[in-house]
């Protein structure tokens, strides 16, 4: 993934409004993400953790949307599976709820999937990042066509939310 500036991110979400989206806190980190490594941006707010962001690329440009958590501060000891990576994390998934753009999020509609709860699924599917003892199933797929699927079923995800 290309880096992203401040900007690119803030104009690139779709289920809030533009007050909303200049409001959200952007990591402050960018210069130093991986970059290289990185399918999507996702990430939690720390100034409210139950809200999460994630930005990806869709054709030339962004788009990007929040997403709200309610397990905050549970701790959780069951095994559960990321649907978009396949990652499977000892209290590390998170139900991820996005509001739907409009009339419909304002009505409150939303879509939901469990996601590892800190957005690392790129990194997670590279190996760059441990989910532990058996976090990352033995796969026949190769290391391009897993990431093919995160993104396959990140895009999916997203074609709901704006659906």
């Amino acid at each position: 993934m290309k880096p992203l500036t401040e900007r690119e991110i803030r104009g690139a979400f779709v289920n809030c409004t533009k007050g909303e989206a200049k409001r959200l806190s952007v990591p402050r980190d960018l210069g130093d993400r991986p970059w290289d490594d990185l399918d999507f941006l996702g990430w939690r707010d720390p100034q409210a953790p139950d809200r999460a962001y994630l930005v990806m690329p869709s054709g030339e440009s962004h788009v990007g949307v929040q997403l709200r958590s309610s397990d905050t501060g549970t701790s959780q000891t069951r095994r559960s599976m990321c649907s978009m990576c396949v990652t499977v994390h000892t209290g590390g998934v998170s139900l991820l709820v996005a509001p739907k753009p409009g009339k419909a999020g304002k009505q409150g509609n939303s879509v939901g999937a469990y996601m590892c709860s800190d957005l690392a699924c790129s990194l997670y599917v590279r190996g760059k990042k441990d989910a532990g003892v058996g976090g990352r199933l033995r796969e026949s797929l190769t290391l391009e066509e897993q990431i093919d699927r995160t993104m396959t079923n990140l895009a999916a995800f997203i074609a709901r939310v704006t659906a």
